[in-house]
């Protein structure tokens, strides 16, 4: 199955990519994809804008990291026009927490569920690192950056 048909078997669009900044969405060097940090973002609207621990609840997180790492595969797609013949080498989610938050991993489990649903598990689970920060651009609860392959 190609990963576009099992994006509309998963009902998922990509979105075309946005900034919050002077950057590129998506660089390509040699065989590898460096994707920025992708917001929680979905029309033009962050999701669930806080904190994980005070405003934003664990299911909400999930979701917001889900949708970072749909925003990083639109990136990938606009830069590409394809994404056949790649695989993930790492994700870093960032999490907006409250200092007593320890579940930085569960949240970001959200994104690394979608990419293995997307590309499988030899080619969707990479490695990855889960951090807890103080804030994140536009109160987005969640930042994705991700490192692929093309292959």
């Amino acid at each position: 199955m190609t990963i576009a048909a099992r994006l509309e078997e998963l009902g998922i669009t990509l979105p075309e990519p946005s900034t919050a900044g002077v950057y590129r969405p998506a660089v390509r060097s040699g065989t590898q994809i460096y994707v920025a940090g992708q917001l929680a973002m979905r029309d033009g609207v962050i999701l669930y804008p806080g904190h994980l621990g005070r405003e934003v609840s664990m299911p909400e997180g999930f979701e917001a990291a889900r949708q970072c790492a749909i925003n990083g595969l639109g990136a990938v797609q606009a830069l590409l026009g394809s994404l056949e013949e790649l695989r993930l080498i790492r994700a870093v989610g960032y999490v907006a927490a409250t200092p007593e938050f320890s579940e930085h991993p569960a949240v970001v489990n959200g994104a690394s569920e979608l990419l293995r649903d997307v590309f499988g598990e030899e080619r969707g689970l990479g490695a990855r690192v889960a951090f807890g920060v103080a804030s994140l651009p536009m109160r987005s609860p969640v930042e994705l950056e991700l490192l692929m392959e093309t292959y």
